[in-house]
């Protein structure tokens, strides 16, 4: 019977044999740690159900007036748009329900939030990054990183005050037309797309590699006047090599781009959120034979944030973009 049916599909083409998250996370599982206890997958699981909420929400946003200031600051002093506001409290009950987050911190909260019962699991996020961008039609994204606790644990702030090398997962969904959901769990760099009809992240762009070379960049040059001297020496070099610049203004879609396309991305000042910003994508990149480091050459995933906002520059994308960048920086 598989024969005439896989010629019926094949005429008709039709993929019916078709990778989802569910089905990727279960058989990564079952592949790289097959004694593992399954705890991670369920909260993986979980994270794609805040990402289609997020999703569903955004696409009906205009229609029910989510978007505007709902009269509040977040703990870094953004004025929170209405769809921020939703946006973390789905990640919140998501984390919550899951009874695998311990440990939960959000741009959106001043302090961690620090779950009752179990949990082995501590949550990094940005629940929309971008969100101010959205009147204008411009995608936002969620960006999350995932620790262990550590061993002995009750939860508490230093299971998270600690190097982003030791996350276990992360990544980031680009919502707009589609929602695009990049995910790493230490075994390279995996891209779905969310197929609204089906309500399923699909597996697109498996196992991602960047090339080593691009001759694109991407940054605000609008600061400029406020890089160091070094950063806008390296700006003018590579425009006399004929760089493209190409910059959307919210970190998901660039590095979306530098991710699909290579080159460089670069934040030379301290703006960027560690924990839930700069260690996610960094993770992405070096997991995709990228880099990522601060203007000043120090990789990000070594970094040791004090607090849970702290902030960093960051220069990430293909491997041999960041090392000419780095030639500038004073010895």
């Amino acid at each position: 019977m598989s024969g005439p049916v896989n010629s019926v599909s094949k005429q008709m083409n039709v993929d019916t044999d078709i990778i989802t998250l569910t089905r990727f996370i279960l058989q990564e599982q079952q592949t790289v740690a097959p004694t593992a206890t399954g705890e991670l997958s369920l909260l993986l699981n979980a994270l794609q159900f805040a990402f289609k909420f997020i999703a569903h929400n955004i696409r009906r946003a205009e229609l029910v007036n989510l978007i505007g200031v709902s009269g509040s600051a977040n703990s870094t002093g953004d004025v929170q748009k209405k769809l921020d506001v939703i946006g973390d409290e789905i990640f919140i009950n998501a984390m919550r329900s899951s009874n695998n987050v311990k440990v939960l911190v959000s741009e959106e909260q001043e302090d961690l939030i620090v779950f009752p019962g179990g949990g082995t699991y501590a949550v990094c996020t940005d629940p929309i990054d971008g969100s101010s961008n959205i009147d204008a039609g411009v995608s936002v994204g969620t960006i999350f990183g995932v620790y262990k606790l550590q061993e002995g644990s009750t939860g508490g702030i230093s299971d998270v005050l600690r190097p982003g090398k030791e996350m276990v997962a992360a990544g980031y969904t680009m919502y707009g037309a589609s929602a695009h959901l990049a995910l790493t769990t230490g075994h390279g760099v995996n891209l779905f797309t969310l197929d609204t009809q089906l309500g399923e992240f699909i597996l697109t762009h498996p196992n991602l590699k960047l090339p080593d070379t691009k001759n694109i960049y991407s940054l605000n040059e609008g600061y400029s006047n406020k890089f160091p001297e070094y950063v806008q020496d390296y700006l003018k070099d590579i425009k006399k090599e004929g760089y493209s610049l190409r910059y959307i203004g919210l970190m998901v879609a660039d590095v979306h781009r530098t991710l699909l396309y290579g080159g460089i991305f670069a934040y030379p000042t301290l703006k960027l959120r560690v924990l839930y910003e700069c260690f996610p994508m960094a993770l992405l990149m070096e997991q995709a034979g990228g880099s990522a480091v601060t203007i000043k050459g120090e990789r990000i995933l070594d970094i040791l944030p004090k607090g849970i906002h702290d902030k960093s520059s960051i220069v990430l994308g293909s491997k041999g973009e960041v090392e000419k960048s780095l030639k500038h920086v004073p010895k």
